[in-house]
């Protein structure tokens, strides 16, 4: 059985998933800030990708444009099959967004990926470089969210625009109150994220109702997860499951 890849490019990393059958082989990380040319992603490709043979296709989603141009040129010189959620192929659920096109394609995925995997309603927390809330109603449509800036560039601006505090490795802290500076603004960072992701979750469900099922994912959602009391589901692969799903769908393996 032929493998399938899945890439998903965020502010901060580029993540990219192998998938054979329907089981996650292997996860890839690089900085999205080194994939400046086609030429520095290609060679990262044929690192983790020696056999082009194996590989049926490969589908990306994307939140940084300039990295997407990088990996398409990659992708045509290496000669693999790609396709681009919100260019070569749709995510098959109703959006309801006043102007869709302003929808970030990662979270399309996810709430595809929610409806899919645990079914709707559903709520998704993601945890990346910006914190985004996606709703899925009973019908499988997709509402609309919420964007909060994240953990980490929450401390870079906290140290950037102050005189005094510093910045601050992102790690649990050892206390609920802090004993010294850095002790401090770390028990604010996850407490105070993990409370906002909990009031969130909170309000929706009071609006759309109480059973409507919780998933938190992104890169921080590993070290966050278990101060969040409102979540359901911790699911770091969300996004890459959404895109092997949607590719199996619009691609369906031949018998």
């Amino acid at each position: 059985m032929k493998k399938i890849v899945a890439i998903d490019i965020g502010n901060t990393n580029v993540v990219c998933g192998v998938f054979q059958g329907k089981k996650l082989l292997r996860e890839y990380r690089i900085a999205t800030k080194v994939c400046k040319s086609p030429a520095r992603c290609r060679r990262w490709l044929k690192g983790i990708l020696p056999n082009n043979k194996e590989i049926e296709g490969a589908i990306l989603c994307s939140a940084v444009p300039w990295c997407t141009r990088s990996f398409k040129r990659a992708f045509i010189s290496l000669r693999l099959p790609l396709k681009v959620v919100g260019e070569t192929v749709h995510c098959p659920i109703k959006n309801l967004y006043r102007d869709p096109k302003e929808v970030g394609p990662d979270r399309l995925v996810n709430a595809y990926a929610a409806l899919r995997l645990y079914g709707a309603p559903a709520i998704v927390v993601d945890f990346g470089t910006a914190i985004t809330v996606d709703i899925v109603s009973k019908k499988g449509e997709y509402l609309g969210g919420m964007i909060v800036p994240g953990m980490g560039i929450s401390l870079e601006a906290l140290a950037e625009k102050t005189a005094l505090l510093p910045k601050v490795r992102l790690r649990p802290p050892e206390l609920l109150l802090g004993k010294d500076t850095e002790g401090s603004i770390l028990s604010g960072a996850f407490h105070g994220f993990s409370s906002l992701c909990d009031g969130l979750v909170t309000k929706i469900r009071k609006k759309y109702g109480s059973r409507i099922k919780a998933i938190l994912t992104g890169g921080h959602s590993v070290i966050v997860s278990s101060y969040c009391k409102e979540i359901d589901y911790v699911n770091i692969h969300l996004t890459l499951e959404g895109l092997h799903l949607l590719f199996q769908k619009l691609y369906p393996a031949k018998e």
